[in-house]
């Protein structure tokens, strides 16, 4: 089979190579699957770079999630075990946390339902309360994780500010629902969250940047406000100042969705299955901007490394569907 290998670590575009190798072995309680279609996450450029939490051994393939079918024909999302991940024809995946499909979604979107939006689930209910009619605040709102966080903040009855670079991501931000849509390149996110908030500020932020937003993000609170840490993608991690978070009385609440697979897996069965109903009422739905072949993957990975992506860019093993 084919399937993308990392055999040093780097800029993806420079280290990922499509080679020709085995199809994996299932072990003990697991499954072999035919990827029908591999999301691209933002860690997936991490492991490439070797800045990941978790270091697989190299040579490994990248891939944190996908839509596979099993050799019974049934459509899941899985995320497959390192180092053998998604970006491949064929994966293997432990057959407990394989997952339903959902009908209301075709394979590319199915594959982007998993990661993100059990992300920005677990954030926004399990760990923020998000209550309806809070404001929340989301940056990179027009990517993956954020365009998530913005479609379940809708859902979830909140007043949802999107904070994007550039007007095409605005234009992006508005077209998901965003009730304010703040540029934070030619736009000041301090003063437009007040303005917008008649100055009670942001009741729930989200934050999957790090740096320069979050430490917007803390001008702008309310009281009792929750900052979601989810990641850094701005590749600089926040030294919080805990003076300012108890003067403020707000919250910053880490988030890390892997544990709760190991921790709570029926935490998160039960939000599938609650993803899979706001997928059936149209509620949510992945934001897919690109669908590339195989052989286009090392360089969809790099647009994500570079922040120039917008939504979802998901690879067809098998081709466009």
């Amino acid at each position: 089979m084919q399937a993308w290998r990392v055999h040093r670590n780097g800029e993806p575009s420079e280290v990922m190579r499509l080679e020709e190798t085995d199809r994996p072995t299932p072990g003990d309680g697991q499954v072999l699957l035919k990827v029908l279609a591999a999301n691209i996450n933002f860690p997936d450029a991490l492991l490439c770079r070797g800045q990941y939490q978790v270091r697989p051994p190299l040579p490994f393939t990248p891939g944190v999630e996908i839509c596979g079918e099993t050799q019974d024909g049934r459509r899941v999302l899985a995320t497959p075990a390192l180092p053998d991940g998604g970006l491949a024809e064929y994966v293997v995946a432990d057959e407990a946390a394989l997952l339903p499909a959902p009908d209301a979604l075709d394979d590319a979107e199915a594959a982007a339902l998993h990661v993100g939006y059990q992300t920005g689930w677990f954030g926004l209910h399990r760990r923020a309360h998000l209550q309806a009619g809070e404001t929340l605040l989301v940056h990179a709102a027009a990517g993956g994780v954020g365009s998530a966080a913005v479609q379940l903040g809708k859902a979830a009855g909140a007043r949802v500010v999107g904070v994007v670079g550039g007007p095409e991501k605005a234009k992006t931000a508005h077209e998901l629902g965003c009730d304010l849509v703040i540029d934070r390149r030619s736009d000041d996110i301090v003063a437009a969250v007040k303005e917008f908030t008649g100055g009670h500020g942001a009741d729930v932020v989200y934050d999957p940047v790090g740096g320069d937003a979050y430490a917007r993000s803390v001008k702008c609170i309310a009281f009792e406000g929750r900052v979601i840490v989810v990641g850094f993608a701005s590749g600089v991690i926040p030294t919080p100042a805990l003076n300012h978070a108890l003067v403020k009385n707000y919250s910053v609440l880490g988030l890390h969705w892997g544990l709760y697979n190991t921790k709570d897996p029926a935490a998160v069965r039960a939000c599938h299955r609650e993803l899979t109903t706001l997928a059936a009422q149209g509620v949510i739905k992945p934001l897919i901007s690109e669908r590339v072949a195989l052989d286009g993957a090392a360089a969809a990975v790099q647009r994500v490394a570079d922040g120039t992506s917008t939504g979802r860019i998901v690879v067809l093993p098998g081709g466009a569907r």
